[in-house]
C-alpha cells in the first residue's frame, strides 16, 4: 500500500431539516453574500425560498449569480468572480448540483486575483487563497460537496478540464435528501452513474490498497441495490439518503487511499469530449465511455475487471463484469453507445478533433492518440 496522507477540511451537515443552520453557519463567514445557483428549478421547488429565509434571518447582504449550466463554462465563472470583487464579498454559498457548486469553487479562487479563471487550468496560476465557500447539495452525484475539485469548460479553447486544489475545499456542504427529491429520473439516473464510476477511476488505480477497493466494492453495491428502487420510487426519502450519501463517499478521497495516483481519471476525460461536443450530462457520457474502455483494455486488466464483477454484481470473467455493467445502466435507463443519445449522426471526425484539444490519456491506464479511433468504435 502506498504512503498518504488524509485531510479533509469540509464540515458535512448531514440529513433532514440540516439547512436551519444555515443562516447561523454563514454569519460566521461574514455578512456579504453571493449566492451563485443554476436554472430556475430552485425558484420552483421552493429551495430558493429558504435558503433566503436563512439568509435574511442574519441580515445578510445578498447578492446573486444565477443562471449557472449544466456543463458550466469559465466565462460565467469569470463573471461571477467580477461580480464577488466588485461587492467585496466575504462569502459565497452554493445551491445546487455538481455544475454549481464546482462553478462556486473555482470562483472563490478567482475573486482574489485578476486573471481568468482558466490561467489556474492551464497551470500558469495557483490560488494563494480563496474566499470562504458554502454549498447547498441538490443533486447526489458528483461528490464536489467534500472534495476539491472542480470541472469547467472553455468553449474558445474546446476543452473541458478538470482541476483541484485544497483551498478549493467547501468550508461547510448541507445536505438534505429532502432537497433532491424534485430532481426527475433521468437526472437522477444520471447521478447514480456518476458516483459508480467514480468509484471504478479510483479502482482502477496501480498498487494494493485492499481496504480502498472494499470501500469501492460496498459503494457500488449501496448504488446496485438502492437505484433501481430509487427510480421506481423518487419521493422515498431513505432512498434518497442512501444514495446522496454514497455519492458523497465515492469522492471524498476514502477510495483513493493507498493508491498510487488518485484514481485514473481516464474514463472521465473521454467523458468530457462528449459533454463538451454535444451537451450530453456528465453522468450520461460516462456510461457511454466506461464499457467500451474496459473492453479495449480487458487484456490488460482482465483479473482486476473479473474480480470488481465478482464484488459487486457476483459475476465471475471479466466479459461477464462488462456485460453486467452494461446491462445494469440500461436498467437505470442511460445511454452505453453514443447513438442512444439520438444524435442525428456521428462525426467521428469531430470527436477525434476534441480528444486531440484535451488528450485524454488516463494516470495509470495510458491512452494516446493511437488508441482513441479504436475506442470510438466501441463506444460510438
Amino acid at each position: 500500500m502506498e504512503n498518504f496522507v488524509s485531510w479533509n477540511p469540509t464540515h458535512l451537515h448531514f440529513g433532514k431539516g440540516v439547512v436551519e443552520k444555515l443562516g447561523k453557519t454563514i454569519s460566521n463567514y461574514g455578512s456579504k453574500v453571493l449566492l451563485v445557483y443554476g436554472g430556475g428549478s430552485i425558484h420552483k421547488n421552493g429551495i430558493y425560498r429558504s435558503v433566503m429565509d436563512q439568509l435574511l434571518s442574519v441580515g445578510a447582504e445578498v447578492y446573486e449569480y444565477p443562471g449557472i449550466r449544466p456543463n458550466p463554462i469559465v466565462e460565467d465563472v469569470d463573471a461571477a468572480a467580477r461580480l464577488g470583487r466588485e461587492k467585496d464579498v466575504d462569502v459565497i454559498l452554493a445551491v445546487g448540483g455538481g455544475s454549481v457548486i464546482d462553478s462556486a469553487k473555482v470562483i472563490s479562487a478567482t475573486i482574489p486575483v485578476n486573471h481568468s479563471a482558466w490561467e489556474f487550468y492551464g497551470g500558469d496560476e495557483k490560488p494563494k487563497t480563496a474566499i470562504p465557500l458554502i454549498a447547498v447539495l441538490t443533486l447526489a452525484a458528483t461528490g464536489t460537496e467534500m472534495n476539491p475539485f472542480a470541472v469547467v469548460q472553455n468553449n474558445a479553447t474546446k476543452e473541458k478540464l478538470g482541476w483541484g486544489n485544497d483551498h478549493l475545499y467547501p468550508r461547510h456542504s448541507f445536505l438534505d435528501p429532502q432537497y433532491t427529491v424534485s430532481v426527475p429520473g433521468d437526472y437522477t439516473a444520471y447521478g447514480i452513474a456518476d458516483l459508480m464510476v467514480h468509484c471504478t477511476e479510483a479502482y482502477f488505480d496501480g498498487g494494493d490498497a485492499s481496504l480502498s477497493d472494499r470501500f469501492v466494492f460496498s459503494i457500488l453495491k449501496e448504488a446496485v441495490e438502492y437505484g433501481p428502487k430509487l427510480l421506481d420510487e423518487l419521493n422515498d426519502y431513505e432512498l434518497r439518503a442512501r444514495i446522496m450519501y454514497a455519492a458523497t463517499a465515492a469522492l471524498n478521497k476514502l477510495t483513493m487511499h493507498g493508491r498510487i495516483k488518485g484514481g485514473d481519471w481516464g474514463v472521465h476525460q473521454l467523458g468530457h469530449v462528449l459533454s463538451m461536443l454535444y451537451d450530453i450530462p456528465h453522468g450520461a457520457s460516462l456510461t457511454i465511455i466506461l464499457p467500451a474502455w474496459m473492453k479495449y483494455f480487458k487484456k490488460r486488466l482482465s483479473g482486476k475487471i473479473a474480480r470488481l464483477g465478482q464484488n459487486v454484481f457476483g459475476t465471475e470473467t471479466a466479459d461477464d463484469a462488462i456485460r453486467a455493467f452494461e446491462s445494469f445502466f440500461q436498467s437505470i435507463k442511460c445511454p452505453v453507445r453514443l447513438s442512444d443519445w439520438g444524435l442525428p449522426q456521428i462525426n467521428i471526425g469531430e470527436i477525434l478533433e476534441g480528444m486531440a484539444a484535451t488528450n485524454p490519456s488516463g494516470n495509470e491506464i495510458k491512452m494516446n492518440s493511437k488508441d482513441y479511433p479504436n475506442l470510438i468504435d466501441l463506444f460510438q
